[in-house]
């Protein structure tokens, strides 16, 4: 049972906090074997705005973590608490993943775990990280950065996003499914999706796209072009990149082929269909398709991804 520790203080945000707490503290319904053991770690009793949290364990238990979160620090201005920066640093010396989300990515900058790192953090927050520590590079246009053992997402919710990132890299696509759909969010948008964009979203079910979206997902394992999706919509291929844009933060084809990708996922750690079944259930047409594109998107071919989910379940199965 892998161990994730909440590193507290006063002055986080209580919004990233309580997230990444329901995130990881409940198994959603039908997720078998052990869930993760959520400790939240912290000083002393700690002020989040109005909330008052007591804390399982002091900071130097940190370092005995599977994975450290640092939730949002509320006053960019002010330098994070000594003890905060050398325990999060201790934990990543002691092999721990660290994740900030919003703007604890100015702990772990100061902790020095974002030296020549690619990171990110709230949009409204990115030039005071660059300028405040100039050895990091500072991505102001993206959700989350996965540097391996160190990740940065940014405000609000691209910490749900990258959240859920973690849960689909331990425990796969199919149980990071069921996370989203037991808090009813999205179950994936990419790290890469622009966080800030200019026109506003509209509200779900009032957007242009409303009852595009669900009727392409439903449609995945046929060959869809723009063009379909365009003549569907009943616009021009032009309108509809540019509502794409606004609603999703990237192009037609992208979002297609990204759902393509997601479910192959599925498929293969849910079933025992070959590689050329999954190619046809997901439109990619050919098996050597599918392995061009998963490959790149994934890092891994779909053997290897499917052997890697159906041992850690047996393992996280075992008594």
């Amino acid at each position: 049972m892998d161990t994730v520790a909440l590193a507290v203080t006063d002055g986080m945000l209580h919004f990233e906090l309580a997230l990444a707490h329901e995130v990881f503290g409940s198994a959603p319904d039908g997720v078998a074997g052990p869930w993760y053991r959520l400790v939240v770690c912290g000083p002393g009793p700690v002020r989040a705005g109005r909330f008052l949290l007591e804390p399982d364990h002091g900071l130097d238990r940190l370092p005995q973590a599977d994975t450290v979160i640092v939730p949002g620090w509320a006053d960019i201005d002010e330098a994070p608490p000594a003890d905060l920066v050398d325990a999060v640093r201790a934990a990543h010396e002691a092999g721990a993943r660290v994740v900030s989300l919003c703007t604890g990515a100015f702990v772990l900058a100061s902790a020095g775990l974002l030296d020549g790192l690619r990171a990110t953090t709230h949009w409204a927050h990115t030039r005071a990280l660059a300028d405040r520590h100039p050895e990091v590079q500072v991505d102001p246009d993206v959700l989350y950065v996965d540097n391996g053992s160190v990740l940065t997402s940014a405000g609000k919710a691209a910490a749900m996003d990258l959240c859920l990132h973690l849960i689909r890299l331990d425990r796969g696509s199919a149980t990071a499914n069921k996370v989203a759909r037991r808090l009813v969010v999205p179950p994936h948008r990419d790290g890469g999706q622009a966080q800030f964009i200019p026109a506003p979203v509209p509200a779900p079910g009032h957007h242009p796209l409303a009852e595009l979206l669900p009727w392409v997902l439903e449609r995945l394992d046929q060959p869809l072009t723009v063009e379909d999706l365009a003549r569907r919509a009943r616009m021009s291929s032009r309108h509809l990149g540019r509502h794409f844009r606004a609603t999703t933060g990237t192009t037609p084809l992208q979002w297609l082929l990204t759902q393509r990708i997601r479910r192959a996922q599925e498929l293969l750690e849910t079933t025992d269909d070959s590689v050329d079944a999954v190619a046809a259930a997901t439109g990619m047409g050919t098996a050597t398709t599918l392995r061009r594109h998963f490959n790149r998107v994934v890092g891994l071919p779909p053997h290897t991804y499917r052997r890697t989910f159906r041992t850690r379940n047996q393992l996280d199965n075992l008594p």
